[in-house]
Protein backbone atom coordinates (compact mmCIF):
# COMPACT_ATOMS: atom_id res chain seq x y z
CA UNK A 1 0.00 0.00 0.00
CA UNK A 2 1.35 3.38 -1.04
CA UNK A 3 0.62 6.91 0.13
CA UNK A 4 1.44 8.83 -3.04
CA UNK A 5 2.21 12.48 -3.78
CA UNK A 6 1.60 13.45 -7.40
CA UNK A 7 2.93 16.85 -8.46
CA UNK A 8 1.52 18.74 -11.42
CA UNK A 9 -1.56 16.54 -11.32
CA UNK A 10 -3.88 19.18 -12.79
CA UNK A 11 -1.85 19.27 -16.00
CA UNK A 12 -2.14 17.20 -19.17
CA UNK A 13 -0.13 14.05 -18.45
CA UNK A 14 -0.54 14.20 -14.66
CA UNK A 15 -4.33 14.29 -14.81
CA UNK A 16 -4.44 11.37 -17.24
CA UNK A 17 -2.15 9.40 -14.94
CA UNK A 18 -4.47 10.06 -12.00
CA UNK A 19 -7.40 8.80 -14.10
CA UNK A 20 -5.48 5.59 -14.77
CA UNK A 21 -4.22 5.19 -11.23
CA UNK A 22 -7.70 5.45 -9.74
CA UNK A 23 -9.26 3.20 -12.38
CA UNK A 24 -6.72 0.35 -12.31
CA UNK A 25 -4.86 0.21 -9.03
CA UNK A 26 -6.94 1.42 -6.08
CA UNK A 27 -5.82 -1.53 -3.95
CA UNK A 28 -2.15 -0.61 -4.36
CA UNK A 29 -2.54 3.09 -3.54
CA UNK A 30 -4.18 3.87 -0.22
CA UNK A 31 -3.89 7.67 -0.53
CA UNK A 32 -3.30 10.10 -3.39
CA UNK A 33 -2.37 13.69 -2.61
CA UNK A 34 -2.05 16.05 -5.58
CA UNK A 35 -0.17 19.35 -5.49
CA UNK A 36 -0.39 21.84 -8.35
CA UNK A 37 0.27 25.57 -8.57
CA UNK A 38 -2.50 25.94 -11.20
CA UNK A 39 -0.50 28.16 -13.52
CA UNK A 40 -1.76 28.76 -17.06
CA UNK A 41 -1.69 25.10 -18.16
CA UNK A 42 -2.85 23.43 -14.93
CA UNK A 43 -6.64 23.21 -14.78
CA UNK A 44 -8.57 22.13 -11.72
CA UNK A 45 -11.40 21.07 -14.02
CA UNK A 46 -9.23 18.11 -15.08
CA UNK A 47 -9.51 16.71 -11.52
CA UNK A 48 -13.03 17.84 -10.66
CA UNK A 49 -14.61 14.37 -10.49
CA UNK A 50 -11.80 12.87 -8.41
CA UNK A 51 -11.87 15.75 -5.93
CA UNK A 52 -15.67 15.55 -5.63
CA UNK A 53 -15.59 11.79 -5.05
CA UNK A 54 -12.85 12.06 -2.44
CA UNK A 55 -10.53 9.84 -4.48
CA UNK A 56 -7.76 12.41 -4.19
CA UNK A 57 -6.78 15.22 -1.85
CA UNK A 58 -5.87 18.40 -3.72
CA UNK A 59 -3.41 21.01 -2.45
CA UNK A 60 -2.95 24.32 -4.27
CA UNK A 61 0.75 24.99 -3.89
CA UNK A 62 4.16 25.37 -5.50
CA UNK A 63 6.75 22.59 -5.40
CA UNK A 64 9.48 25.15 -4.71
CA UNK A 65 7.81 25.92 -1.36
CA UNK A 66 9.99 23.70 0.81
CA UNK A 67 8.06 24.45 4.01
CA UNK A 68 4.78 23.41 2.45
CA UNK A 69 6.32 20.28 0.94
CA UNK A 70 7.90 19.10 4.18
CA UNK A 71 4.71 19.73 6.14
CA UNK A 72 2.58 17.98 3.53
CA UNK A 73 4.79 14.91 3.13
CA UNK A 74 5.27 14.52 6.88
CA UNK A 75 1.70 15.14 8.02
CA UNK A 76 0.10 13.01 5.31
CA UNK A 77 2.69 10.25 5.81
CA UNK A 78 3.46 10.10 2.11
CA UNK A 79 6.06 7.54 1.09
CA UNK A 80 6.34 7.94 -2.70
CA UNK A 81 6.45 10.88 -5.12
CA UNK A 82 5.78 11.05 -8.87
CA UNK A 83 6.91 14.38 -10.29
CA UNK A 84 4.90 15.59 -13.30
CA UNK A 85 5.20 19.27 -12.39
CA UNK A 86 7.00 21.16 -15.14
CA UNK A 87 7.12 24.17 -17.37
CA UNK A 88 7.21 22.35 -20.69
CA UNK A 89 6.75 24.63 -23.70
CA UNK A 90 10.00 25.21 -25.58
CA UNK A 91 8.83 28.51 -27.11
CA UNK A 92 8.10 29.96 -23.67
CA UNK A 93 11.54 28.86 -22.45
CA UNK A 94 13.13 30.76 -25.34
CA UNK A 95 11.26 33.89 -24.26
CA UNK A 96 12.46 33.43 -20.65
CA UNK A 97 14.31 30.48 -19.14
CA UNK A 98 13.98 31.56 -15.50
CA UNK A 99 10.53 30.03 -14.77
CA UNK A 100 11.79 26.75 -16.23
CA UNK A 101 14.81 26.63 -13.94
CA UNK A 102 12.65 27.55 -10.96
CA UNK A 103 10.03 24.87 -11.50
CA UNK A 104 11.86 22.12 -13.37
CA UNK A 105 15.23 22.27 -11.59
CA UNK A 106 14.78 23.96 -8.21
CA UNK A 107 11.35 22.38 -7.78
CA UNK A 108 12.82 18.93 -8.32
CA UNK A 109 15.53 19.61 -5.72
CA UNK A 110 12.88 20.69 -3.21
CA UNK A 111 10.98 17.46 -3.84
CA UNK A 112 14.12 15.36 -3.51
CA UNK A 113 14.91 17.02 -0.17
CA UNK A 114 11.42 16.28 1.14
CA UNK A 115 11.64 12.72 -0.17
CA UNK A 116 15.01 11.87 1.37
CA UNK A 117 13.92 13.36 4.69
CA UNK A 118 10.53 11.68 5.09
CA UNK A 119 9.92 9.01 2.41
CA UNK A 120 10.92 5.38 2.00
CA UNK A 121 9.21 4.47 -1.28
CA UNK A 122 9.85 5.46 -4.90
CA UNK A 123 10.71 8.86 -6.35
CA UNK A 124 9.74 8.84 -10.03
CA UNK A 125 10.87 11.74 -12.21
CA UNK A 126 8.90 12.25 -15.43
CA UNK A 127 11.40 13.54 -17.96
CA UNK A 128 11.63 13.97 -21.74
CA UNK A 129 13.55 12.80 -24.79
CA UNK A 130 14.63 16.41 -25.34
CA UNK A 131 17.34 16.08 -22.68
CA UNK A 132 19.40 14.12 -25.24
CA UNK A 133 19.45 16.96 -27.78
CA UNK A 134 18.99 16.19 -31.47
CA UNK A 135 19.88 13.06 -33.43
CA UNK A 136 20.13 12.76 -37.24
CA UNK A 137 20.17 8.95 -37.39
CA UNK A 138 19.80 6.05 -35.00
CA UNK A 139 18.18 6.25 -31.57
CA UNK A 140 19.27 7.20 -28.06
CA UNK A 141 19.60 4.63 -25.31
CA UNK A 142 19.54 5.51 -21.62
CA UNK A 143 23.33 5.86 -21.34
CA UNK A 144 23.53 8.58 -24.00
CA UNK A 145 25.17 11.80 -22.71
CA UNK A 146 22.68 14.59 -22.12
CA UNK A 147 23.10 17.44 -24.63
CA UNK A 148 20.01 19.68 -24.33
CA UNK A 149 19.57 22.49 -26.84
CA UNK A 150 16.76 24.63 -25.37
CA UNK A 151 16.38 26.26 -21.96
CA UNK A 152 13.44 23.91 -21.33
CA UNK A 153 15.46 20.81 -22.17
CA UNK A 154 18.43 22.06 -20.13
CA UNK A 155 16.23 22.58 -17.07
CA UNK A 156 14.90 19.02 -17.39
CA UNK A 157 18.39 17.59 -17.96
CA UNK A 158 19.57 19.41 -14.83
CA UNK A 159 16.70 17.87 -12.89
CA UNK A 160 17.56 14.39 -14.20
CA UNK A 161 21.18 14.76 -13.10
CA UNK A 162 20.08 15.90 -9.65
CA UNK A 163 17.76 12.90 -9.34
CA UNK A 164 20.64 10.57 -10.23
CA UNK A 165 22.95 12.40 -7.81
CA UNK A 166 20.47 12.03 -4.94
CA UNK A 167 20.11 8.34 -5.77
CA UNK A 168 23.87 7.88 -5.56
CA UNK A 169 24.49 10.10 -2.54
CA UNK A 170 21.54 9.13 -0.36
CA UNK A 171 20.70 5.66 -1.69
CA UNK A 172 17.09 6.53 -2.50
CA UNK A 173 15.05 4.63 -5.07
CA UNK A 174 14.88 7.45 -7.61
CA UNK A 175 13.75 6.38 -11.09
CA UNK A 176 13.42 8.37 -14.31
CA UNK A 177 11.25 7.94 -17.39
CA UNK A 178 12.15 9.81 -20.57
CA UNK A 179 9.29 9.89 -23.03
CA UNK A 180 8.68 11.03 -26.58
CA UNK A 181 6.10 13.65 -27.62
CA UNK A 182 2.68 13.10 -26.04
CA UNK A 183 -0.73 13.86 -27.53
CA UNK A 184 -4.33 13.32 -26.52
CA UNK A 185 -7.37 14.99 -24.92
CA UNK A 186 -6.91 17.89 -22.48
CA UNK A 187 -3.52 18.95 -23.83
CA UNK A 188 -3.07 22.71 -23.49
CA UNK A 189 -3.54 24.31 -26.93
CA UNK A 190 -0.04 25.70 -27.30
CA UNK A 191 1.37 22.32 -28.40
CA UNK A 192 1.31 21.50 -32.09
CA UNK A 193 -1.61 19.03 -32.26
CA UNK A 194 -4.18 20.87 -30.09
CA UNK A 195 -3.01 24.21 -31.48
CA UNK A 196 -3.55 23.14 -35.07
CA UNK A 197 -6.85 21.39 -34.34
CA UNK A 198 -8.32 24.35 -32.45
CA UNK A 199 -7.01 26.85 -35.00
CA UNK A 200 -8.82 24.98 -37.75
CA UNK A 201 -12.00 24.87 -35.67
CA UNK A 202 -11.71 28.65 -35.22
CA UNK A 203 -11.14 29.20 -38.93
CA UNK A 204 -7.48 30.16 -38.51
CA UNK A 205 -4.38 28.99 -40.36
CA UNK A 206 -1.90 26.59 -38.75
CA UNK A 207 1.62 28.01 -38.13
CA UNK A 208 4.22 25.43 -39.16
CA UNK A 209 7.85 26.14 -38.27
CA UNK A 210 10.39 26.28 -41.11
CA UNK A 211 9.93 23.63 -43.80
CA UNK A 212 8.17 21.20 -41.45
CA UNK A 213 10.81 18.49 -41.87
CA UNK A 214 11.70 18.21 -38.18
CA UNK A 215 10.97 14.66 -36.98
CA UNK A 216 9.24 13.73 -33.73
CA UNK A 217 8.25 10.42 -32.15
CA UNK A 218 4.64 10.42 -30.91
CA UNK A 219 2.96 8.51 -28.11
CA UNK A 220 -0.64 8.63 -26.94
CA UNK A 221 -0.89 10.00 -23.40
CA UNK A 222 -2.84 6.92 -22.28
CA UNK A 223 0.02 4.65 -23.40
CA UNK A 224 2.57 6.88 -21.68
CA UNK A 225 0.60 6.74 -18.43
CA UNK A 226 0.45 2.94 -18.57
CA UNK A 227 4.22 2.93 -18.97
CA UNK A 228 4.68 5.28 -16.01
CA UNK A 229 2.51 3.06 -13.82
CA UNK A 230 4.53 0.00 -14.87
CA UNK A 231 7.84 1.68 -13.99
CA UNK A 232 6.45 2.94 -10.69
CA UNK A 233 5.07 -0.43 -9.62
CA UNK A 234 7.55 -2.86 -11.21
CA UNK A 235 10.62 -0.90 -12.28
CA UNK A 236 14.07 -1.59 -10.87
CA UNK A 237 15.73 0.45 -8.15
CA UNK A 238 17.20 3.71 -9.46
CA UNK A 239 16.83 2.92 -13.17
CA UNK A 240 16.27 5.21 -16.15
CA UNK A 241 13.77 4.09 -18.81
CA UNK A 242 13.21 5.48 -22.29
CA UNK A 243 9.54 5.27 -23.29
CA UNK A 244 8.88 5.75 -26.99
CA UNK A 245 6.33 4.31 -29.40
CA UNK A 246 8.68 4.05 -32.39
CA UNK A 247 6.20 6.11 -34.43
CA UNK A 248 8.26 8.86 -36.06
CA UNK A 249 6.83 11.44 -38.43
CA UNK A 250 7.80 14.88 -39.74
CA UNK A 251 5.86 17.89 -38.52
CA UNK A 252 4.69 18.46 -42.09
CA UNK A 253 3.37 14.89 -42.37
CA UNK A 254 1.61 15.33 -39.03
CA UNK A 255 0.08 18.61 -40.19
CA UNK A 256 -1.19 17.03 -43.39
CA UNK A 257 -2.70 14.18 -41.37
CA UNK A 258 -4.59 16.67 -39.19
CA UNK A 259 -5.78 18.62 -42.23
CA UNK A 260 -6.97 15.44 -43.93
CA UNK A 261 -9.06 14.29 -40.99
CA UNK A 262 -10.49 17.77 -40.52
CA UNK A 263 -11.26 18.06 -44.24
CA UNK A 264 -9.20 21.20 -44.56
CA UNK A 265 -7.12 22.29 -47.56
CA UNK A 266 -3.33 22.38 -47.40
CA UNK A 267 -3.36 26.11 -48.18
CA UNK A 268 -4.30 26.61 -44.52
CA UNK A 269 -0.65 25.93 -43.62
CA UNK A 270 1.22 29.10 -42.73
CA UNK A 271 4.96 28.43 -42.98
CA UNK A 272 6.50 30.67 -40.32
CA UNK A 273 10.05 31.52 -39.31
CA UNK A 274 11.74 28.54 -37.72
CA UNK A 275 12.14 28.23 -33.96
CA UNK A 276 15.54 29.23 -32.56
CA UNK A 277 17.75 26.17 -32.07
CA UNK A 278 15.06 23.89 -33.45
CA UNK A 279 16.08 20.23 -32.92
CA UNK A 280 16.02 18.24 -36.14
CA UNK A 281 14.95 14.83 -34.85
CA UNK A 282 14.19 12.92 -31.66
CA UNK A 283 14.28 9.11 -31.48
CA UNK A 284 14.32 6.85 -28.42
CA UNK A 285 15.63 3.31 -28.11
CA UNK A 286 13.02 1.81 -25.77
CA UNK A 287 14.23 -1.82 -25.84
CA UNK A 288 15.15 -1.75 -22.14
CA UNK A 289 11.60 -0.79 -21.19
CA UNK A 290 10.04 -3.33 -23.57
CA UNK A 291 12.29 -6.16 -22.38
CA UNK A 292 11.49 -5.54 -18.71
CA UNK A 293 7.74 -5.05 -19.06
CA UNK A 294 6.92 -7.49 -21.84
CA UNK A 295 4.66 -6.85 -24.81
CA UNK A 296 3.47 -3.27 -24.69
CA UNK A 297 1.15 -2.17 -27.47
CA UNK A 298 1.10 1.46 -28.57
CA UNK A 299 -1.92 2.98 -30.24
CA UNK A 300 -1.27 3.80 -33.91
CA UNK A 301 -0.76 7.53 -34.28
CA UNK A 302 -3.43 8.09 -36.92
CA UNK A 303 -6.08 6.27 -34.85
CA UNK A 304 -5.19 8.22 -31.72
CA UNK A 305 -5.11 11.45 -33.68
CA UNK A 306 -8.67 10.89 -34.94
CA UNK A 307 -9.88 10.30 -31.37
CA UNK A 308 -8.03 13.41 -30.17
CA UNK A 309 -9.54 15.60 -32.89
CA UNK A 310 -12.98 14.26 -31.99
CA UNK A 311 -12.45 15.18 -28.33
CA UNK A 312 -11.58 18.80 -29.16
CA UNK A 313 -14.56 19.03 -31.51
CA UNK A 314 -16.88 17.77 -28.76
CA UNK A 315 -15.39 19.85 -25.89
CA UNK A 316 -15.20 23.47 -27.10
CA UNK A 317 -15.93 24.78 -23.60
CA UNK A 318 -12.62 23.28 -22.44
CA UNK A 319 -10.41 25.09 -24.97
CA UNK A 320 -12.25 27.93 -26.73
CA UNK A 321 -11.58 30.71 -24.23
CA UNK A 322 -7.90 29.73 -24.01
CA UNK A 323 -7.46 29.58 -27.79
CA UNK A 324 -9.21 32.87 -28.44
CA UNK A 325 -6.77 34.56 -26.08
Amino acid sequence: MTNLLITGGAGFIGSHFIDLCIATSPAKVSKIVVIDSLTYSGRLHNLKEHISSGAIQFVHGDITDTGLLHKLVKNERLDSIINFAAESHVDRSIESGLPFVQTNTLGTVALLEAFRTFCTGVFLQISTDEVYGSIHSGSWDEDEPLKPNSPYAASKASADLLVLAYKKTFGIDARITRCSNNYGPRQFPEKIIPLFVTNILLGKKVPLYGNGKNVREWINVADHCRAILAVFQKGRFGEVYNVGSGQEITNLELTRMILKHMRTAENQIDYVEDRLGHDVRYSLNSLKFLKEFGEFEFQPLENGLVDTIKWYVEHPNWWREISEK
